[in-house]
């Protein structure tokens, strides 16, 4: 078991607004987290500091055994897996689907003169069978459907093998069949002895995948409740995090919420 990711009072303030305020967590490598919380929680801000795409304004931040603000993120970055729309909204509609996978080994989003290996080429196909996406290799990544081209965000990040992955809103508007399709692949993957630590931030319970292991309820900044999901995403936590009569149950695995 090996920490990954490690906050000890961290927290960010933009504008004299707190975001995150005095945040302790870790994470380890064999753990898959999901957090949730209501708008405006700081969700995106946590990952991103996660991702050691943003330094927090106070506390320590040691991602993957480096504390950030003593390294060179850049290198740090190439270890760590980020999904997210906004990174994807930089990748040319005109690129090769193949191209926007592979070029995650050089952290660019356009191929140019970048030099690859057949090796290269042929851990991208792989990754893309893994996410069903293999007969979309040749296709101009604009021309990808909105669920195609979220599982073609995630091959991208898993490109380079990370030891860290992260997902942020990995099924956000997608139709009712894409959805359920890349949450049961997101489970499977989760749910592989090989797989990185993972963690994911959703807005909804049913969202999370199978094979998930932890959660962090987040609420004004803070952490509401941490721990292990059947213990954390519970109908009383999730009520008053969210300040509303909510009923949890399970079914096959899968959390289900439902207002009183």
């Amino acid at each position: 078991m090996n920490e990954v990711l490690r906050l000890r009072d961290v927290s960010v303030v933009r504008d004299g607004n707190t975001i995150l305020n005095n945040i302790d967590w870790t994470v380890t490598d064999e753990q898959r987290w999901v957090i949730i919380g209501p708008n405006g929680a700081g969700k995106t801000t946590l990952l991103r500091i996660a991702a050691a795409q943003l330094q927090p304004t106070s506390g320590d931040a040691v991602v993957l055994g480096d504390r950030l603000g003593e390294i060179n993120v850049f290198e740090l970055r190439t270890r760590i897996g980020f999904a997210s729309s906004s990174l994807a909204a930089r990748i040319p509609n005109s690129e090769k689907v193949l191209d926007a996978v592979m070029t995650a080994s050089y952290a660019v989003t356009g191929r140019w003169n970048e030099k690859y290996e057949d090796v290269d080429e042929r851990r991208a196909r792989r990754v893309l069978a893994e996410w069903h996406l293999q007969d979309y290799a040749d296709r101009a990544f604009g021309t990808l459907s909105d669920g195609e081209r979220k599982r073609a965000e995630i091959a991208r990040a898993v490109m380079t093998d990370p030891e860290l992955l992260l997902l942020d809103e990995p099924v956000a508007s997608l139709d009712l069949a894409s959805r359920e399709k890349t949450i049961r692949i997101i489970g499977a993957y989760a749910s592989a002895p090989a797989a990185p630590a993972i963690i994911m931030v959703t807005h909804h319970l049913e969202e999370i995948p199978t094979g998930f292991t932890h959660a962090m309820i987040l609420v004004n900044g803070r952490v509401f409740a941490a721990g292990a999901i059947g213990s954390t995403i519970t109908s009383e936590k999730i009520s008053e995090a969210f300040g509303m009569t909510l009923s949890v149950d399970s079914i096959d695995g899968r959390s289900r919420v439902r207002a009183h």
